[in-house]
């Protein structure tokens, strides 16, 4: 049976126009192609801030779509990249004096579309430059032509570039912050069940009772390995090791990001916070900054994602600078 329900027609078009009208006070729809702007930007920001990707992972992008963060968002198909038009009329409908500066996850159609965006905008003399965000430790072998993929790292790069450029930082600077942000942050994601399948219905793939996917991809891939369902603290334990082992040192403490998957409630979501704090309170590594919700889901995946981010000095400030957007929550002062 399809757990999803969705309209039988155009059933991303039909949520994007609810999502807006919703939102109606932080986000103006846009038709022909589509794509959403923010009603109240910054005035002093010197370059917009673009995104997009794949319906199914919101509030990915379209949520973060605000003061404090994005400019503008263009949503695609489920799993799917949004159109380069969506692209190249959104930039043009936001583009500051200094340009914009897409922030694309590391997946191949993402690339492409946003990268022909990208040329017709300085066709049109628009300044361009982009931030790749490739986080996810699964990937990050030999058998991965494409390098590691961009998955929960993308909401943490969103927020500090947004209240960066609402400081009025030029296109480079943001550029060179966002690479910084994202070699700074890995991420690794576990499920128990699938996704359904939006095309078919069922479960795109199947787990025994006693089984769980280590190193899933939020468009439903397959992970690194299927193993043995082992109690929470052990896979916890597990992936906190590994992220800290992944990333290149952890600062001035880090930011730690537990994210559902879409089937996961928040009573799961908060035991996991809890266990990987007592992780790293064992590894004396400082937190930071705090954030536990369902941000970069996998539709209706039963499982989760955690993300670390290695903090340098000035992030925290930023990662907790004013925010008003759909979904983005408000930050806690540093304690």
């Amino acid at each position: 049976m399809n757990r999803l329900f969705l309209p039988d027609t155009k059933p991303v078009d039909t949520s994007v126009h609810g999502f807006a009208r919703a939102h109606g006070s932080l986000v103006e729809l846009h038709e022909s192609p589509l794509f959403l702007t923010a009603t109240a930007p910054h005035p002093d920001r010197r370059t917009a801030l673009v995104s997009g990707g794949g319906s199914g992972h919101d509030p990915l992008h379209a949520g973060f779509v605000g003061l404090g963060m994005l400019d503008a968002a263009a949503p695609g198909r489920i799993f799917a990249s949004p159109h380069n038009r969506q692209v190249y009329e959104a930039s043009r409908a936001v583009a500051r004096e200094e340009g914009v500066l897409h922030i694309v996850k590391n997946y191949t159609g993402d690339r492409i579309n946003f990268g022909i965006a990208a040329e017709r905008l300085r066709a049109d003399g628009v300044e361009v430059q982009r931030v790749l965000v490739d986080d996810d430790l699964a990937t990050e072998n030999h058998q991965t032509a494409t390098g590691r993929r961009g998955t929960g790292a993308a909401l943490v790069v969103e927020k500090i570039l947004g209240a960066a450029a609402d400081t009025g930082l030029g296109l480079e600077e943001l550029a060179r912050l966002g690479d910084d942000v994202v070699a700074a942050s890995r991420s690794l994601a576990v499920a128990g069940r699938a996704q359904t399948s939006s095309s078919r219905g069922g479960e795109a793939f199947s787990l025994a009772e006693d089984e769980l996917e280590y190193g899933v991809g939020i468009h439903g891939e397959r992970g690194a390995a299927t193993i043995r369902r082992p109690a929470l603290d052990r896979i916890t334990e597990q992936m906190t090791t590994e992220l800290l082992d992944g990333l290149p040192d952890v600062g001035d403490g880090v930011l730690l990001l537990v994210n559902g998957l879409g089937g996961t409630t928040p009573l799961e979501l908060y035991a996991v916070h809890e266990l990987v704090s007592q992780e790293l309170e064992k590894r004396r590594v400082e937190v930071g900054a705090r954030l536990v919700g369902t941000f970069v889901p996998a539709l209706d995946m039963s499982g989760f994602s955690i993300t670390l981010t290695s903090l340098r000095p000035g992030w925290l400030d930023r990662w907790q600078a004013p925010v008003r957007t759909p979904a983005f929550p408000c930050t806690e002062p540093r304690s």
